[in-house]
């Protein structure tokens, strides 16, 4: 039995184990997957432990994925891109780096919510790490504009620099944001609420899907946001999980499962 886990701080909330147990049955695949909690100056060490024990591969989630992508000794282009690693494969006595959150977030778009990327605006909300992972595959969808705001303008435009090549993306100020967007993605971690009005309210039309990469049981503050300014659709980053986690598995295991069931597990109706 091939043993695989995901690594953060804190880890408890994680709901890999349960995704990837299902992938794992419907699949066939013999499987144990399972959360480490790593020490805030202990990643290293975890991840290094567990793969001495016979550990094939990990996930990684925050605050680790800059750590992940020093530790390795070869990475895939998309993870060079996006300058993190979620996905680490442990094989020959060295660490292989991915990151599979760009395609997770447009196979849920694209997918699952039904939309065509091709010839849209997209604005994305913040420029950290979130962002830069998501980048590379949404200009790869050929949108008509891709925009990065944050409230810091000179790390939005540091983004553009490196992705400037690959397509239509542009750094704009909160401040100079004074039109609807197709597609509007909050890739910021800290709740909307306590920066509201950092945003304007004109980004939000009555065509925009407002999609918050974060995820929970009840609309998150930037949904209810959205849908107080008219957004004719909102929704969560539930379906991103399930399809990094699934791309992930089809990294590690070189089979692809199929997510829906997925979605009905993990939110009931």
């Amino acid at each position: 039995m091939h043993r695989y886990a995901v690594v953060g701080h804190p880890i408890a909330h994680s709901r890999s184990p349960e995704i990837h147990a299902a992938f794992a049955r419907a699949t066939g695949q013999d499987i144990v997957y399972e959360r480490l909690l790593a020490p805030l100056d202990g990643f290293v060490a975890t991840v290094s432990a567990f793969a001495q024990s016979g550990g094939r591969g990990c996930n990684v989630t925050t605050p680790f994925k800059q750590e992940a992508f020093a530790l390795c000794t070869e990475r895939t282009p998309r993870a060079e891109l996006a300058g993190a690693v979620n996905t680490l494969s442990w094989a020959d006595g060295r660490w292989t780096g991915d990151t599979t959150d760009g395609v997770g977030l447009v196979r849920d778009l694209a997918n699952n919510l039904g939309l065509r990327l091709r010839g849209r605006s997209i604005l994305l909300l913040g420029a950290g790490g979130a962002t830069r992972g998501v980048v590379e595959p949404l200009l790869a969808q050929s949108p008509a504009r891709l925009c990065i705001a944050n409230r810091t303008i000179e790390r939005a435009e540091a983004l553009v620099d490196v992705f400037a090549a690959l397509g239509p993306v542009e750094a704009v100020a909160p401040a100079a944001l004074r039109e609807p967007f197709d597609i509007v993605v909050n890739a910021t971690s800290a709740e909307l609420s306590g920066e509201a009005s950092l945003w304007p309210d004109a980004i939000v039309g009555t065509r925009t899907l407002a999609y918050d990469m974060s995820y929970a049981n009840q609309p998150t503050a930037f949904m209810r946001w959205a849908r107080e300014r008219g957004a004719a659709g909102v929704a969560d980053g539930l379906g991103m999980l399930i399809e990094q986690a699934a791309e992930s598995f089809f990294v590690w295991r070189g089979v692809r499962p199929d997510t829906r069931p997925v979605f009905a597990l993990l939110r009931p109706r």
